[in-house]
């Protein structure tokens, strides 16, 4: 049974580790762990890192209209998630970050291990995105004559192959929810361990027992979507200059990656996409 939301909810900070990556006096940029919800919602009114930011600045700008949870944040990524994320200390930052989320200038990479060989090296997806009639839990990419869901763009290329997956990098043109993991299952390569997708089973290999073996082995080490906000770059909303920031790879990712690229060269075969 999911736990009522308080009646009333006061934001407060929260003493909990956050990576902070860069700060001034009117951006602060942190590197998240995976795991970590963003900001508190449904089931998550503790832990989040906005708590932790807040009990590290003390204040933040507040959020307008409907959202009073989310002080300082002008874009978001999921829980399972890794990596970079921007917050505006004050108004005038925070409303200059927006600006820039809405134009499309913010440059955003992440990298992503999704099933399944990519045929071309590099790409664009366009789709609608909105969610799901059937589960409202996901989200799913719309034809345009259907009038539903938000435009949406996402340029990939590939990064390295091993045979049933493939390491990917994924630039965020828009940035609607869930947007990486919708428009990759839609051009057939889910993300790995995406479990609100599909992607928490082995969609491509061998019917071997020991191959689904090592698939849960690497499920086990990696037990999350293979997704990590690797570079973020704006400009910054006082001096004008552009800030790029780059991020490695969590260790979970890592060594998932590192499985994987052992058993392709144990096999030192081609793999083929009709055994799946």
């Amino acid at each position: 049974v999911m736990a009522a939301p308080p009646r009333i909810f006061e934001l407060k900070g929260e003493d909990l580790p956050i990576d902070i990556v860069y700060e001034d006096d009117d951006v602060l940029v942190v590197n998240k762990a995976p795991g970590m919800v963003v900001h508190p919602g449904h089931g998550n009114y503790h832990g989040t890192l906005v708590q932790a930011v807040l009990f590290h600045l003390e204040s933040l700008p507040q959020a307008t209209g409907k959202e009073p949870q989310r002080p300082g944040m002008v874009h978001r990524i999921d829980k399972d998630t890794s990596g970079l994320l921007v917050f505006g200390k004050n108004d005038h930052a925070m409303q200059h970050l927006a600006k820039q989320f809405f134009h499309h200038t913010i440059e955003r990479k992440y990298m992503a291990l999704v099933w399944g060989d990519v045929k071309e090296d590099r790409g664009t997806i366009t789709g609608h995105i909105g969610r799901s009639k059937q589960d409202r839990k996901i989200f799913r990419v719309f034809e345009e004559e259907e009038g539903l869901g938000k435009h949406a763009v996402t340029h990939y290329q590939v990064l390295k192959r091993y045979g049933y997956i493939t390491l990917m990098e994924f630039q965020l043109e828009t940035g609607r929810t869930h947007q990486i993991r919708v428009h990759s299952k839609h051009i057939g390569h889910t993300l790995f361990n995406d479990n609100n997708y599909g992607g928490d089973r082995p969609l491509r290999g061998t019917l071997f027992s020991k191959y689904k073996q090592f698939v849960e082995n690497c499920f086990a080490i990696l037990p999350r979507t293979a997704l990590h906000a690797k570079s973020l770059g704006f400009e910054h909303p006082r001096t004008g200059e552009w800030k790029f920031f780059e991020t490695p790879l969590p260790n979970d990712f890592v060594s998932a990656m590192k499985k994987w690229e052992d058993y392709t060269q144990a096999k030192g075969f081609q793999f083929e996409e009709d055994e799946a």
